[in-house]
């Protein structure tokens, strides 16, 4: 009772007129950042902080969270419309998103995105308000090995739960490896695979290549198709939005799946996108449909927002409890509270309980106010579908070079983005999946760390991958994954000889 007695005075504070306005202008400003390829909510968040210092920290928690709403919303427009992510955790959005625009069903992928999206984040804040000691207690035991656990997890689920081709997912993924290990190493302090080349020693950067592969590689593959993309006509009005309503019920164990799984990937800390990975790759497995991913399926846009919602809302849950960002946005944002003069940790919800409330109270309203925000804009979005591409593909090319020279101000990435472009677009031609080898660049160098942390440790045992039963567990559901298509057959094969 108290802690909903602390929640409702967390609204009083947020329902003040100036706080409402700050809201809104969060969403908005988050939605173009979600939108421009390369800026992503941390750089944004980033950038925009100066803004904050002048406002009480309760006002500017609100809108830096606001504009985090409202980025996660805004990553799913280009992924939708162009095939481009406009975050890190947008690829996966691609995969059924894009072909659904391709067949005039954009409005619908859309709707299914910001709602799952909305879903996954709202099932995110009601676990922080209910059940935040627990969840906090939880988070302290992961070490460095099962953080490597969950990364292993990630990847052998992606091998063994994928429709695609093993041998070309594992090739992929081994050259994500390769290209995730440029640069210093953080362990020893020595140069890997730079050949004397400076601007590598910070290695590749993953905005970067999801930029050249997905943005790139896509305008290069309809250029050789002689440019007979045409923007088609989205029809978009309240009757579509209603009637995809209508639909996502049926898909409420995949939804309730992904909120699991993005809630235990935001917290422990994995982060949004190989939640997204994770959840797509199940939910292409278990459905019915499965077979139809990758062409169009509403299902394949649920499942990985809502898993990516859910993680990036509840990985401010170990910021505010423990001082511990659980993503690159909370860092962020845990710069913000110590500019402000707090401390973030358990003592911070006794000490400051209108800061801390009043965040909570943003989340549930702030996701409500977005949603409503980009459902009322989707035609505007979707109208950019009826622009030829002859036009539209420069300034899609403009785009993804501005947002890749803004990572680093650095023209060098802008050639390396037109490099990935290029191998997308050969990886793409010799059917080759582009997935494993993003997902690889994203969390090889985390897991290799982790890897190596472990051994450390253990003196050079892989017996701590076992030593307790949460790292075992981890473990063994990831083999389960990497050879579930073997289990598979081993049990089809014995229902055949079974007698009648």
């Amino acid at each position: 009772m108290e802690e909903l007695s602390n929640l409702f005075h967390g609204f009083a504070v947020v329902l003040q007129p100036f706080n409402i306005m700050v809201m809104v202008v969060g969403i908005l400003l988050g939605v173009i950042i979600g939108v421009l390829p390369g800026l992503g909510g941390a750089n944004g968040v980033a950038i925009l902080l100066p803004l904050t210092f002048s406002m009480s920290p309760t006002s500017a928690i609100i809108m830096l969270s606001c504009i985090y709403w409202g980025a996660l919303f805004g990553g799913a427009i280009t992924s939708v419309l162009f095939n481009i992510p406009g975050e890190p955790w947008s690829v996966a959005t691609t995969f059924d998103g894009y072909p659904m625009a391709q067949q005039g069903k954009a409005g619908e992928a859309l709707t299914a995105a910001f709602t799952s999206s909305f879903v996954g984040a709202l099932f995110a804040v009601i676990m922080i308000t209910l059940v935040a000691p627990l969840v906090a207690k939880f988070a302290l035991e992961f070490g460095p090995a099962e953080k490597f656990g969950v990364y292993f997890l990630a990847f052998c689920s992606f091998v063994g739960m994928s429709k695609e081709p093993p041998a070309k997912t594992v090739a992929s993924m081994m050259i994500g490896f390769a290209l995730g290990a440029v640069g210093l190493d953080q362990m020893t302090g020595q140069l890997r695979l730079t050949f004397g080349v400076t601007e590598l020693l910070t290695g590749f950067d993953f905005l970067i290549a999801v930029i050249g592969l997905f943005g790139i590689g896509e305008i290069l593959l309809t250029m050789e198709e002689g440019l007979s993309f045409k923007g088609r006509a989205a029809v978009i009005n309240l009757r579509v939005v209603i009637q995809t309503w209508k639909e996502l019920p049926r898909y409420w164990m995949t939804s309730l799946r992904s909120c699991l799984i993005g809630c235990w990937m935001g917290v422990t800390p994995a982060g949004a996108t190989p939640a997204s990975f994770m959840s797509y790759g199940i939910a292409k497995r278990m459905s019915k449909r499965g077979n139809n991913f990758g062409n169009g399926e509403i299902e394949g846009v649920v499942a990985p927002e809502t898993a990516a919602h859910a993680a990036g809302t509840s990985a401010l849950l170990p910021m505010l409890a423990l001082g511990v960002p659980g993503s690159p946005t909370a860092a962020v944002l845990l710069g913000g509270l110590l500019i402000w003069g707090l401390q973030p940790g358990p003592m911070l919800f006794i000490e400051q309980k209108d800061f801390v409330w009043g965040l909570i109270a943003s989340m549930y309203l702030g996701n409500v106010v977005g949603l409503i925000i980009v459902l009322t804009c989707v035609p505007l979005f979707a109208a950019i579908l009826r622009i030829p591409f002859s036009i539209i593909a420069p300034i899609i090319l403009v785009l993804c070079a501005i947002g890749a020279y803004s990572v680093h101000n650095s023209t060098f990435d802008v050639v390396m983005m037109m490099v990935f472009g290029v191998a997308g677009y050969l990886l793409k031609k010799c059917g080759y999946p582009l997935a494993p080898l993003v997902l690889a660049i994203v969390l090889g160098d985390k897991a290799e760390e982790s890897f190596r942390q472990s051994l450390l440790a253990s003196q050079g045992s892989l017996g701590i991958f076992w030593s307790n039963g949460l790292v075992g567990t981890i473990m063994a559901l990831g083999l389960i994954a990497l050879f579930w298509p073997l289990i598979q057959a081993g049990l089809s094969r014995l229902r055949s000889i079974a007698p009648a």
